[in-house]
């Protein structure tokens, strides 16, 4: 029988994932094995501090503070980076990557900001680089995308691709707490960091969404592309109201090309309350993918945690060590090769939920309708509420299908009526066409 062949990992990163990626090596040896024909050994871990307590025991022999040493490790054949940070990581590598060694990442923020350079290398050097934990912790999205859709022509993605808002938006709705006491519960449960920002402002799912783009496109995308609003300013009244008109609110991100252009957001939406993503809560994640030929398809699952992201570390892995025994690492790297054309606001187009604050009296919703005719901007549905302020009323108007570029020029004309208090919020409509 031949004896069969190790293949030696370095592991930069003994965090939250990176020990989950050990456990699963450890563990799960013996399936491993059986999978791939070969026994995967961690030869080399970086970490930042030796002295650091940590709840998983490893030998004191792998740890090492110095990347170099694993970078140019000829025994080394993979490299695992889940430390996270875009530098020095981006750095390290596209050494390693020079060093012909293949590289499995979970790292977001690299591969939004970096993606394409790193591809690039990794063709050079006839390498495999992988990165499914990036998006969506255990929901193997990108692999879906890379393999299942090769054939076929996505034409847009609708994505819950952060937990932490997700699920902050379920309780704010399933439990009326405000958009402060959903966030203080998310973080004492550990969903979200002591500083949300990220989260809740939508950079982390914009991020996503640049390199979800980049990969269904094929076009070099990067989170300057990708319009971003959090949902700091969704409150239990947007909810309710959505709610009477059959919608739920969830912040979503949204791909979609158009004419070869293509238009990429993160912010909150209405949602119609019979399309599968309402039904999303929590902390999972899902992911709604159009294509050409196949139609519509749904992705959903765990989108973050230990196990769910280290699986997804160690799925590619596998791959790697597969393609490995095959000879062919590197011919699946496909970088960017379509002209990136963002389109413009006259091209981008949406329903909108637009609520109002107005006088109670004759003639406001007259007034308010002709502006609405000025912009050629169609309405499909009024729903006005006395409000218990004395001659105030709040009014709800959904819009037909209308260009990004006519609701810029019409929100100032309704803000400068005297008959409008406010313009209490504005949210994109989707999903009605399950109905």
């Amino acid at each position: 029988m031949q004896e069969k062949k190790v293949v030696n990992i370095g592991l930069f990163g003994l965090g939250t994932v990176g020990t989950g990626v050990v456990k699963l090596i450890e563990g799960h040896q013996e399936d491993l094995v059986k999978q791939t024909g070969n026994e995967i050994k961690i030869e080399k871990i970086l970490i930042q501090d030796p002295d650091k307590d940590r709840n998983y025991k490893v030998d004191s022999n792998l740890l090492t503070t110095d990347p170099w040493e694993i970078i140019h490790n000829k025994d080394i054949d993979v490299i695992i980076e889940v430390m996270g940070n875009v530098y020095p990581t981006y750095e390290y590598l596209m050494a390693a990557l020079e060093q012909r060694k293949h590289v499995v990442t979970a790292n977001k923020d690299l591969m939004a900001l970096h993606g394409a350079e790193l591809l690039q290398q990794a063709s050079k050097y006839q390498c495999d680089l992988y990165y499914e934990a990036s998006v969506a912790g255990g929901i193997p999205i990108i692999r879906a995308l890379v393999e299942g859709f090769a054939s076929d022509r996505i034409t847009k993605l609708v994505g819950i691709v952060n937990g932490t808002t997700n699920y902050i938006l379920s309780k704010m709705s399933e439990e009326g707490l405000s958009f402060e006491e959903a966030l203080r519960q998310a973080q004492e449960l550990g969903y979200a960091e002591s500083d949300p920002t990220s989260d809740v402002e939508g950079f982390d799912a914009a991020r996503k969404m640049a390199i979800l783009s980049n990969l269904s496109f094929h076009m070099d995308v990067n989170i300057q592309d990708v319009k971003v609003k959090g949902i700091t300013q969704v409150t239990k009244e947007d909810i309710e109201l959505g709610k009477q008109l059959g919608y739920v609110i969830k912040l979503l991100g949204i791909a979609q090309l158009k004419d070869e252009q293509l238009a990429i957001s993160v912010q909150p939406t209405m949602i119609n309350k019979n399309h599968p993503l309402a039904k999303v809560n929590g902390v999972f994640n899902a992911i709604y993918v159009y294509g050409e030929a196949v139609g519509e398809t749904m992705f959903y699952g765990s989108g973050a945690g230990q196990l769910p992201t280290a699986t997804a570390v160690v799925s590619d892995l596998v791959t790697v060590v597969k393609q490995m025994n095959l000879g062919v690492n590197g011919r699946g790297v496909v970088a960017p090769y379509r002209p990136k054309l963002m389109m413009s606001d006259e091209l981008m187009t949406s329903r909108y939920f637009i609520r109002l604050k107005v006088s109670d009296r004759v003639g406001v919703l007259a007034r308010i309708t002709e502006n609405f005719a000025e912009e050629m901007v169609s309405i499909e549905e009024v729903l006005q509420l006395r409000l218990h302020e004395e001659k105030k009323a709040q009014l709800i108007i959904i819009t037909h299908e209308t260009s990004k570029a006519q609701l810029s020029r019409l929100l100032p004309k309704l803000e400068s009526l005297e008959v409008v208090d406010a313009i209490n919020s504005v949210y994109p409509v989707e999903g009605d066409e399950v109905e």
